[in-house]
């Protein structure tokens, strides 16, 4: 089959994350072996002082380094380099399906998307969890988009203006809204990877528990707003994060 597309970049920005990095790479190695195209890894190294940057050297991913406490501007710095006609990107806790990359060619292929974002189930459940997906459930709804590992075209990122550095947290959210809009203006859909699903840590469970969720909405309402550098310091980029 001939496909519209040569290559695939997939950025995964890494602050600290040598508990979890090797099992999100073996995972991509995984997901190459049923690939069309070829892979090109990106890690990108934000103030890291443990043993991840060795890690995504060993295993042979391009690295790109930026120290900003912001996600937006990590994930740009890293599509900044990328070689890829097909531009993704996943957090160093999750871990993508063996068929993520050849469904995101196949969806795309079709010319019927604009791009879109993964099915996400944590590694484990509990009541806490559960009952944190029911909470976070409406913030995500509103929007009718899904994330976790964000596929799309080079020229849809360009033309959207990338990940927007004005918000400290959930420009993930942003950006699947901005994509997403941009394609109805293409008469392209959001897709969303069912079979392929993303399988995500449970490190912030761990961390504070698994109700923090459920027992603190205003720490949700702020995370949501996105704009809260305190906020976002505590749960994403402080020195033990």
């Amino acid at each position: 089959m001939h496909h519209c597309y040569i290559k695939i970049s997939i950025v995964i920005p890494a602050h600290n994350e040598e508990a979890f990095l090797p099992k999100s790479l073996a995972a991509i190695e995984l997901a190459k072996k049923n690939s069309p195209l070829e892979i090109e890894i990106i890690v990108v190294l934000n103030r890291c002082t443990d043993g991840t940057e060795k890690i995504a050297r060993d295993f042979g991913a391009n690295l790109v380094y930026e120290d900003a406490r912001n996600l937006a501007q990590i994930r740009n710095a890293g599509l900044a380099e990328a070689q890829g006609d097909i531009l993704m990107t996943i957090d160093a806790d999750s871990y993508m399906h063996p068929m993520t990359f050849a469904d995101v060619v196949e969806k795309l292929d079709s010319r019927q998307f604009i791009g879109g974002g993964c099915l996400v189930l944590p590694e484990r459940y509990s009541l806490g969890i559960f009952a944190s997906m029911i909470v976070l459930f409406p913030h995500l709804a509103k929007h009718q988009v899904s994330f976790g590992c964000f596929w799309f075209t080079r020229a849809a990122y360009e033309a959207t203006g990338g990940f927007d550095p004005t918000f400290i947290t959930v420009e993930d959210v942003d950006f699947a809204v901005r994509l997403k809009r941009y394609g109805k203006t293409l008469g392209k859909r959001f897709g969303t990877l069912y079979r392929s699903r993303l399988t995500t840590s449970c490190r912030k469970f761990d961390k504070y528990g698994d109700w923090h969720m459920v027992k603190d909405p205003a720490f949700l309402k702020k995370v949501f707003e996105g704009k809260d550098r305190e906020t976002g310091d505590r749960y994403w980029y402080e020195p033990d994060r």
